[in-house]
């Protein structure tokens, strides 16, 4: 019955993916690197954002704020209840980048020595074999494990600037390229800043922030959807949307369907325009469970991993979800069922 309900759904996996789905690579993908989450930023902001040299109101806010985190209240909800002051979301910013930068970075050098680190770079070497000039990656991770990925495999990627030691922001096409990844990172990058002037750059690979530069990455809670009118958001956003809105697959890569800026477009496109969705991911969040229990689609694989080294999948294709022998809920898993 396993191997019955395994080659069903590699037939299903197989049928969406010769769609050439846009990637979404959510906060799973990068865990599985050993990047922090949501848990170890909170932990991290609360031992070392300084506010004795500020304002007794904004040391009162951050007093709440924190009380809010020990209370197991998670860091979006935190910062949703307790507006924070611009100097303190500005702290909260740097601290932020000051812990995963390094464990960005820390990733970088382990692939320099191990040429098969990045599954997604063999996926998209993969999906290159087809007629696809161009494809779309988008993501909320402030971290750089996609750009790596691509670099991995000598696949161009563009992000939203011009490529160098320091770059500026630059239309997709700026460079003529026979295939190209789009890396649309709607959240902000470890490598863009701004100066004291308001000019965007983008800087690769800096070991810390440069003297009177602003990491641009945006912060969970209401000042997400502040800055994200802004640029460089604002257009990133934009592109993200227009590709989200053309395609007709998707497959979800440790995304958890709690960011309202993909969430939206994804399940709309499922509900009314017959996209179909693949979601592979260590543990389902109740969010996707929801999705897939509202029937927002017809055309859905959901693929968690279940005790023993097995997979639990969920399918438009079964009656009830089912296990099967193999750790498929991982990328390098999952590819084993295309390839």
């Amino acid at each position: 019955m396993s191997e019955e309900i395994l080659n069903k759904i590699s037939k299903q996996a197989q049928d969406y993916y010769k769609n050439t789905p846009v990637i979404i690579l959510g906060s799973g993908a990068s865990a599985a690197f050993g990047m922090s989450g949501m848990w170890q930023l909170a932990q991290h902001l609360m031992a070392n954002v300084d506010v004795v040299d500020l304002h007794d109101n904004e040391q009162t806010s951050w007093h709440n704020f924190c009380e809010k985190l020990k209370a197991d209240i998670d860091l979006e909800t935190a910062l949703h209840d307790v507006p924070l002051s611009p100097e303190l979301t500005g702290r909260v910013v740097s601290e932020t980048w000051s812990l995963l930068a390094p464990e960005d970075f820390t990733v970088f050098e382990g692939s320099l020595n191990n040429l098969s680190l990045f599954p997604l770079g063999k996926l998209l070497k993969h999906m290159f074999r087809s007629t696809a000039k161009e494809l779309n990656i988008i993501t909320p991770n402030y971290d750089r494990l996609a750009e790596y990925a691509c670099e991995q495999e000598n696949i161009h990627h563009y992000s939203g600037f011009s490529h160098g030691y320091r770059g500026y922001s630059a239309k997709k096409d700026y460079l003529s390229c026979s295939r190209q990844v789009n890396i649309w990172k709607v959240h902000g990058s470890l490598g863009w800043f701004s100066n004291s002037n308001g000019v965007i750059i983008f800087l690769s690979n800096v070991s810390e922030i440069p003297n009177d530069l602003t990491p641009l990455i945006v912060t969970p809670g209401i000042e997400k959807y502040r800055s994200t009118h802004k640029e460089p958001y604002k257009t990133i956003i934009h592109e993200s949307d227009d590709v989200m809105d053309k395609a007709t697959a998707y497959l979800c890569i440790g995304f958890g369907f709690n960011d309202e800026h993909i969430q939206t477009k994804l399940v709309n496109r499922c509900a009314n325009n017959g996209a179909s969705v693949i979601i592979i991911t260590y543990k389902l969040t109740e969010a996707t469970k929801e999705f897939i229990a509202n029937e927002s689609t017809d055309k859905y694989l959901a693929i968690e991993a279940a005790e023993d080294n097995k997979s639990k999948i969920y399918s438009s294709l079964l009656d009830e979800p089912a296990e099967v022998e193999g750790e498929f809920w991982s990328l390098s898993g999952f590819m084993n069922l295309i390839m």
